[in-house]
């Protein structure tokens, strides 16, 4: 098993992944990254958490609307949709630290 220092947020990070695929986590973790930048841009530092869940869900939600057949453009075009889906990334992972919080 070989490890793959990425760096998200300005944090470097160590990731075990499969020999050979380095340089796939590498390109991945870059992507990440710019969706993480993208939501700190949008929302302001909230906390690393909270900005992996919400560039996380962005993410998820990309990968749906591709399955769906209706692929966003770009992250730049699909920031003009996302004021109000931060709001609500936003209250939901307050409640996802709660949840957390309790265990």
């Amino acid at each position: 098993m070989a490890t793959v220092t990425v760096e998200i947020n300005g944090r470097s990070y160590a990731v075990g992944c499969a020999d050979g695929q380095e340089e796939r986590v590498r390109i991945l973790a870059k992507q990440f990254d710019g969706h993480v930048r993208q939501v700190s841009a949008e929302v302001g530092h909230v906390g690393d958490l909270r900005l992996f869940l919400m560039a996380g869900l962005m993410l998820a939600d990309e990968l749906h609307e591709v399955r769906l057949g209706n692929p966003v453009a770009s992250p730049v075009a699909a920031s003009a949709s996302t004021d109000g889906v931060a709001e609500a990334l936003n209250a939901v992972a307050a409640r996802l630290e709660k949840i957390a919080q309790g265990l």
